[in-house]
């Protein structure tokens, strides 16, 4: 391997830089540029997160003051300024049982299929199916309820699932149908909600119910109705 000497050694780099160095410049440069527009971009989109959260916690304020209808009004502003925030969904659900509450079981679907469709946050979709279900079941809408609950999915919420599956069957009228989700919904249960008190303990009672002699005329299924849901609905 040849040896070069100091002073060619540097002509050799001065070459090099000379055919080189603008590249690297622009290499650089552009390098920078990415850096500190991607710190920007960060910055711009924590501000933004900060800005719909107090905003969330002003829907929030709004309602617990009683004014349903100024707080609808602050959810519609906080879908327009940021549309794809998470608090937009959670915004929402709160909308949807406000809606309940008063009855007004159209509009709470309409705020729950939006969680559905398009919730930013993944894990509020399963929760919004549930209560969705629940309140097509309300409205008598037994089959689009359970098209909503559909097949397994978030294993979390399963339990919830076949419940909410078991009430809409027993609405509809099918018994049998209704005891086996039941009991499929107990057997899943974690350790945390089978003692007394707890989600077991409701489903005892509707599965012992079910197992009785069956009423002579339909009855409502236990805690199906959109007003009153089920302990196990998250």
């Amino acid at each position: 391997m040849e040896l070069l000497s100091e002073e060619e050694q540097w002509e050799r780099l001065k070459h090099w830089l000379r055919t080189n160095g603008p590249f690297v410049l622009i290499l650089l440069a552009l390098m920078l540029i990415g850096f500190f527009g991607w710190k920007w971009w960060q910055g711009r989109n924590d501000q933004q997160g900060q800005q719909a959260g107090v905003a969330y916690q002003e829907i929030l304020l709004t309602f617990d003051q009683g004014k349903p209808e100024q707080a609808m009004a602050l959810i519609e502003s906080l879908r327009s300024a940021h549309p794809k925030s998470p608090y937009v969904g959670a915004a929402d659900l709160v909308a949807a049982r406000v809606y309940v509450d008063r009855n007004d079981l159209a509009k709470a679907v309409q705020h729950l299929q939006r969680v559905v469709d398009g919730a930013v946050d993944e894990k509020l979709k399963p929760i919004a199916k549930l209560r969705l279900a629940r309140v097509q079941s309300a409205q008598g809408q037994y089959d689009v309820a359970l098209a909503t609950l559909g097949g397994p999915g978030v294993a979390e919420y399963e339990p919830a699932r076949l419940e909410a599956r078991g009430d809409v069957l027993y609405a509809k009228g099918d018994r049998a149908a209704a005891l086996a989700d039941y009991e499929a919904a107990r057997k899943l249960l974690p350790a945390s909600q089978q003692g007394e008190d707890g989600v077991g303990q409701l489903l005892d009672l509707k599965i012992a119910d079910l197992k009785g002699p069956a009423p002579a005329a339909a009855v409502e299924a236990p805690a199906a109705t959109a007003a009153t849901p089920a302990a196990s609905t998250p």
